[in-house]
């Protein structure tokens, strides 16, 4: 009999904690409504089991309790049952899965005027490499990393003189403009995440992984690590300025280039 309260309790608790917004998401930022969209369909169909489920315990607990003179009924099958309950799993593992594979298949096909901008992660440390002038990323080796080479940085590409590194630093990106996140990772696994804009990418030694999104509101937000990545796990934070497309290309100019943070101006001319 206690147990059925408790559980109806918990069932009562969970839902008012979730329809009054104690537990909810962080105000949307970035062009992903749609990640939004896939939450509220997961909740609603794990709720509903939930609620089902718990509420069904609770029921046969109480309808079902030990009461002299009761006698059990062992019941090996029921064919009726097996096939209702195999239909509406199956029901509520395609209203789960189809939306997510529609919404996928946009998660992974970044528009072609995509800025690129290269996240590197490492303990206990975010840092970003853009593109200078000509566009693009100049090639990167890990071999090459070092304390003052953090991206491997290879010196001998023309494309790489004018990248511009910002380490340890505050991410800058333009509203309005989309955006391909190139991440790695030094040591360990790491995982880039900003709830704001309902992007998360785990950073994988050897190996580049990529996201993108279009942030569209202005103003500051924090970039987090989602992988216990170590003992200064905590202390991996990062921030991320959202400004206008003036002020980005402004704050763009002041940053210096590989050429001139590695010594390396007088070749670049």
């Amino acid at each position: 009999m206690a147990l059925a309260v408790v559980l109806i309790l918990i069932v009562i608790g969970s839902v008012v904690l979730t329809v009054g917004g104690f537990w909810w998401f962080q105000p949307l930022a970035s062009n992903w409504s749609s990640i939004d969209v896939l939450m509220v369909i997961t909740i609603v169909v794990t709720g509903v089991a939930f609620i089902a489920v718990n509420l069904f315990i609770a029921y046969v607990v109480f309808r079902y309790r030990s009461q002299k003179g009761r006698q059990a009924l062992f019941q090996p099958d029921d064919h009726k049952l097996e096939k209702t309950l195999i239909i509406i799993t199956t029901v509520g593992i395609v209203v789960l899965l189809a939306p997510g594979l529609f919404f996928y298949a946009r998660y992974i096909s970044p528009p072609p005027s995509s800025q690129v901008v290269e996240v590197l992660a490492q303990q206990w440390l975010w840092s970003y490499r853009y593109p200078g002038q000509d566009g693009l990323l100049g090639h990167a080796d890990p071999k090459l990393i070092s304390g003052g080479n953090p991206f491997g940085i290879d010196t001998q590409d023309p494309a790489s003189r004018d990248d511009i590194i910002i380490q340890g630093k505050e991410l800058h990106l333009p509203a309005g403009r989309p955006v391909i996140m190139q991440i790695r990772a030094v040591d360990v696994l790491h995982s880039f995440y900003v709830p704001e804009f309902r992007i998360k990418m785990d950073a994988v030694p050897g190996i580049v992984t990529k996201a993108w999104f279009t942030p569209e509101k202005t103003g500051e937000f924090q970039v987090l690590c989602a992988e216990l990545c170590g003992v200064g796990h905590f202390s991996m934070l990062s921030k991320v300025m959202v400004d206008s497309e003036g002020d980005f290309e402004k704050w763009l100019e002041q940053q210096p280039t590989v050429a001139q943070t590695m010594g390396l101006l007088e070749e670049a001319r």
